[in-house]
């Protein structure tokens, strides 16, 4: 198989057909439609063997997270998903491997209405790029530069699932067997919090989608807003099966862990009773507050003081011995 031959197979059709997309897969570039009426909102996110996934993944899993970090980057900005692309490196064309792929990725596609338009394949390491294209209205985008001191700070779902799982499998914690499922499906197959990204437009003042851990995304948050933050341990979400974990565990791997693709935000306390109006697909918790004075204070149970000694992830950052 060459590498048109694998395009036309595994990409060029797809369950999406969008009437904004003039020309898709199959020309030197995509002639797309935007609205005359919105902002186009453009993310990427590139998924490497052995950085963000193991060599046994199953690619199934795979096509959906990869297409999921992307929708859950146009979430945080109240973006509706339109188009994306995709540019894939493979060691060889494993038709069993690019079928199942192609099955999670669509899949979750398909739940959203984006269609692919376009990418690049070639023969490499194992490696997925994805590109995303979305439409918010002018002015109404979430960003992360708008928090305010006295907003309540939110999070959607439920925190540490999949941190927890990362740990299992790189061997660093033993979970029985019936946690496993659960924090696999988190850890794999995370949900875009698109419908509740959209809703928060004109009531959140700011919002990020926690990729990297809650203390480092809340902490572009205070960054770009130029504020602090104080937030409570036992406000912060999680399941009763992390929760059974959290003494073997620890709370850092909540805070920091990373992978959740959930929406962490900020709503003035003026807005709280529009807030609460929202018909979301999942829970939200208020864990803290936005403050004046610079940094994240978290506090334990007791009201005391919690130090982490972890504080999320960094590609770049030194590893230590």
């Amino acid at each position: 198989m060459n590498e048109f031959e694998l395009i036309r197979t595994y990409f060029a059709r797809q369950p999406v057909s969008r009437a904004d997309v003039a020309e898709g897969i199959g020309d030197d570039a995509a002639l797309l439609r935007p609205p005359h009426d919105q902002q186009l909102a453009v993310t990427s996110d590139v998924l490497v063997l052995g950085v963000h996934f193991f060599p046994d993944a199953d690619p199934e899993s795979l096509g959906h997270k990869a297409l999921a970090v992307n929708l859950s980057d146009l979430a945080a900005m109240g973006a509706e998903p339109a188009w994306f692309l995709l540019n894939l490196t493979l060691p060889e064309a494993d038709t069993l491997w690019l079928e199942m792929f192609c099955r999670g990725m669509f899949r979750l596609a398909r739940e959203f209405n984006v269609q692919l338009v376009g990418g690049d394949t070639s023969r490499g390491p194992l490696n997925i790029a994805i590109e995303a294209h979305g439409f918010v209205p002018p002015a109404a985008a979430l960003r992360r530069c708008g928090a305010k001191t006295g907003d309540r700070i939110y999070v959607t779902g439920t925190l540490g699932d999949a941190a927890l799982m990362v740990k299992q499998r790189a061997g660093k914690l033993q979970l029985p067997l019936l946690a496993l499922a659960a924090f696999s499906e988190r850890l794999d197959r995370p949900t875009p919090r698109v419908r509740e990204g959209i809703a928060l437009r004109n009531i959140a003042h700011c919002a990020i989608d926690i990729s990297d851990g809650l203390l480092a995304d809340l902490g572009h948050i205070l960054e770009r807003s130029q504020v602090g933050a104080r937030i409570f341990l036992d406000r912060i979400p999680v399941s009763e099966t992390c929760r059974s974990h959290l003494g073997q565990a620890g709370w850092d791997t909540v805070l920091a862990g990373g992978d959740d693709y959930e929406l962490c935000f900020t709503v003035s306390p003026g807005k709280l009773e529009a807030l609460e109006k929202l018909q979301f697909s999942c829970r939200f918790q208020c864990i803290g507050e936005i403050e004046r004075e610079p940094g994240i204070r978290v506090m334990d149970e007791s009201g005391k003081p919690y130090h982490p000694r972890e504080t999320g992830h960094d590609h770049f950052a030194e590893k230590t011995k």
